[in-house]
């Protein structure tokens, strides 16, 4: 575990005191809650341009980008941050799949990038800390959106 200094606490709070932001906390909740896609394709028709569930898909991934960002910089500490951005790790798990054709349709090999470094860089810390978590939580996503499909009539 590394030194964490006041200037990154205070970083991981000032983050986290955006998070708290009424609107992006609406979105946050209704990525975790709402957003399956497997395909660009199913983005553009079930969160079109212009709809409110567009515009929090939008937020939900800037926001983990620019958290990303910072802690791919080295801003925070990877235990500090690590330990306090379960959500960013989810995100990231429900566009992984996504990135190549999401980049591909963007013309912009960069998307997500660091959202992406964030992603497997967790990975690997969480497997470290607590082998077999992730394939157990990956199991249990896969089930709950399942169980929604089936529930949904798809």
């Amino acid at each position: 575990m590394g030194v964490v200094t006041y200037e990154q606490a205070n970083l991981l709070l000032r983050l986290y005191e955006t998070r708290r932001e009424s609107r992006l906390r609406e979105a946050r909740a209704w990525f975790v809650s709402n957003f399956r896609a497997q395909s660009v394709e199913e983005i553009g028709q079930k969160y079109p341009q212009g709809s409110e569930e567009n515009a929090s898909m939008r937020m939900v991934l800037s926001y983990w980008e620019m958290a990303a960002g910072m802690a791919n910089r080295g801003l925070i500490d990877d235990d500090l941050f690590f330990e306090n951005s379960g959500e960013g790790f989810l995100v990231y798990e429900s566009i992984r799949d996504l990135l190549p054709a999401l980049r591909a349709a963007y013309q912009n090999p960069h998307a997500w990038s660091h959202l992406e470094a964030f992603g497997k860089r967790m990975e690997a810390w969480q497997e470290k800390r607590a082998p077999g978590s992730v394939a157990a939580m990956r199991a249990r996503r896969k089930a709950a959106a399942s169980a929604a499909a089936k529930a949904a009539g798809e």
